[in-house]
């Protein structure tokens, strides 16, 4: 048995020949399954000008996720602070923790989660679109919630009642910040596998214990797919590595089809990059993720993993973390 919290890391995809709604419905159908099977969270993440990912505005759907479920933590994986005004987040979220206090979790993200014509067209201005002011904008938001603004300005609801802070990152430098804040950290492994291990001991080596953290907590976020078999498996992943390639080419679409997927005729470079983004991942049977996700929690020594299924059945998805939950039953 493998004993770590597991939790879901939804990006709301819209499939072909399917809605938008219909992608958010699945959602929250999802939701509601993986918590009956005792899944710790369920996060969403910020994507815009993407016909395959429907969860665009977080807070608005982490809201309606709220409401659908009664005990799973539900949050954001994450906001891409760089697209928003720090007050504007602090006083979503306070609000949404205001309504459903002990099971909201903020976390933030330093890129802009789009593309720059897009995410200039969210802040309507150039300044803070940059990465570079990310440190101040993080720490005018901390301020918000901790009613330590120099300005005098607080979030309400959120003003020393704030959600469970976490920073995401795919490398060191969000790493360290998340060290020297001494807040919770989440590691996108299924982004960059090559950086985990050292990102996360860049974490817990340089951490400082905060009045909300005591000591290191790291998750690790890992692509997932599980089946009855490796063959089947191997088939519920086409799609994902599918639409990657179409995001790749500038040419991002809705989730393809299996059968679709399937007749794709990549060439051999789309073929190498599908082999790349293979690393790190979770896939195959019950008895191969087992030994996967073990490998994993062993060389991450992570307080958490967060599971990311992108298959184009609602059915197989819920599969999928069905038979990952049981791995770590007793």
């Amino acid at each position: 048995m493998i004993n770590i919290p597991l939790s879901v890391l939804d990006l709301a995809p819209v499939q072909e020949g399917s809605t938008a709604g219909d992608g958010l419905a699945a959602t929250t159908e999802l939701a509601q399954r993986t918590e009956a099977m005792g899944y710790s969270r369920f996060w969403v993440a910020e994507h815009h000008n993407m016909p395959g990912i429907a969860s665009a505005a977080p807070s608005v759907l982490l809201a309606h996720l709220a409401a659908a479920t009664s005990s799973i933590r539900v949050g954001s994986g994450g906001v891409m602070l760089p697209n928003h005004a720090p007050l504007v987040v602090a006083e979503q979220f306070g609000t949404l923790h205001a309504l459903h206090p002990g099971r909201i979790d903020l976390g933030i993200g330093r890129a802009p989660g789009t593309d720059q014509a897009t995410a200039l067209a969210l802040r309507r201005t150039k300044d803070g679109l940059s990465a570079e002011t990310f440190p101040q904008e993080l720490a005018a938001l901390l301020a918000y919630f901790r009613g330590t603004s120099p300005d005098g300005i607080a979030a309400t609801p959120g003003r020393d009642d704030e959600p469970e802070i976490w920073l995401l990152g795919s490398s060191g430098y969000s790493a360290q910040v998340a060290a020297i804040l001494g807040v919770r950290f989440a590691f996108a492994h299924h982004i960059s596998p090559n950086n985990t291990v050292a990102a996360l001991e860049l974490y817990r080596e340089n951490f400082r214990p905060s009045e909300q953290l005591e000591r290191p907590h790291a998750m690790v976020a890992a692509a997932a797919i599980c089946a009855d078999t490796d063959e089947q498996a191997e088939l519920l992943s086409r799609p994902r590595e599918m639409a990657f390639l179409h995001l790749m080419s500038g040419r991002p679409r809705r989730l393809p089809t299996p059968e679709e997927a399937a007749d794709f005729p990549a060439n051999d470079r789309e073929r190498h990059f599908a082999a790349q983004r293979r690393a790190g991942q979770l896939l195959g049977s019950p008895d191969t993720v087992r030994r996967q996700l073990s490998d994993l929690v062993e060389e991450t020594k992570a307080d958490e993993v967060m599971l990311n299924t992108l298959v184009y059945d609602i059915e197989a998805r819920a599969r999928s973390f069905e038979l990952i939950r049981k791995l770590t039953e007793n």
